[in-house]
């Protein structure tokens, strides 16, 4: 059963863990807490955000108690995570889950965090978003586009409608014909390539699929989809939207097979062969241009009309 969380109100609350790698430099985390407060918002930091472990943000139990705590307090309104990277999963089994259901919430994060989207989803139905962490929100390179689709997504009532479209480059590639509606699931391939054989393993039954990935070479992106192809997910899907695949075609800077297929290549030898509704190419992802989107929600792709349009509102009124 769908679970909604409720709009970002007037004055609102960002509770921040830290699921996934640490900061880098202390003013990546003071520079997103000044542009929430900027907005009019408060700013909660979970208790081990400064935390540093190698390459995660602390002991795993401690990022999952933040994560708890953050959905069990009645002041905290939205839940955005400080950034991704890696370690997300390791928390999973230390959620407690039951505390997230007992109190729906925005839950905000991307890349790294789609393995906490799919896990959240799975055990609790909550629809999540897949948008920026606070780390990525005033980042100097972040661009308004981001910006006002994270604040559009957190306060509008009503269906988001048509995810717009690059700024520039408006170019969207149609893999399969027709139009189809579904809850939209998915995140970073990578993540959810790791997902398989887990309990709480994607399902793509009658879903719409997305996906995404960074700097992973044509046959990374080939091998995570004959993955799931082989373990007969893939093939469930009513439709599929792959966002940007930032960095992820041969380029001469990073050593490649002498003969590489193209990333379209991939997509064409997958994606096509399923004959459902699909298209590439729309900003949602680790590019210059980030739209922030419910998953779990309804939504509708026409390859047709090479769109994605959000069906159902993904939040209840505050």
């Amino acid at each position: 059963m769908m679970l909604k969380g409720r709009t970002l109100p007037p004055g609102g609350t960002i509770g921040v863990p830290a699921p996934a790698s640490p900061y880098h430099n202390r003013s990546e985390v003071f520079r997103g807490v000044e542009w929430w407060e900027s907005q009019g918002h408060r700013v909660v930091l979970g208790e081990g955000v400064f935390a540093r472990d190698g390459w995660v943000a602390g002991d795993a139990v401690r990022r999952a108690e933040d994560i708890t705590r953050m959905f069990a307090d009645p002041e905290v309104d939205v839940v955005e995570c400080l950034q991704g990277g890696y370690g997300s999963a390791q928390a999973i089994p230390h959620l407690d889950f039951a505390v997230i259901k007992a109190n729906p919430k925005p839950f905000i994060g991307y890349s790294d965090i789609t393995a906490l989207h799919t896990a959240i989803r799975h055990f609790t139905g909550l629809v999540t978003f897949y948008g920026p962490g606070l780390a990525g929100v005033a980042d100097p390179e972040t661009k308004d586009f981001t910006r006002e689709r994270l604040l559009e997504a957190l306060t509008s009532t009503d269906p988001l409608g048509e995810v717009p479209r690059n700024p520039d480059d408006a170019y969207v590639r149609p893999l399969g014909p027709g139009a189809a509606s579904g809850e939209l699931v998915g995140g970073c391939l990578w993540l959810l390539g790791q997902t398989i054989g887990t309990p709480w393993q994607i399902d793509l039954d009658g879903k719409i699929f997305f996906f995404e990935d960074y700097d992973a070479p044509p046959f990374y992106v080939d091998g995570l989809l004959n993955q799931m192809t082989q373990a007969g997910i893939l093939q469930k899907a009513a439709g599929v939207v792959v966002g940007e695949l930032e960095k992820c075609d041969w380029r001469e800077e990073r050593p490649d097979f002498p003969q590489s297929l193209s990333i379209e290549d991939v997509l064409e030898r997958y994606i096509v062969p399923l004959e459902v509704p699909a298209i590439y190419g729309l900003p949602m992802g680790h590019g210059k241009y980030l739209s922030t989107t419910p998953l779990g929600a309804r939504a509708t792709v026409d390859a047709d009309a090479r769109r994605l349009t959000l069906d159902e509102a993904a939040l209840l009124p505050h």
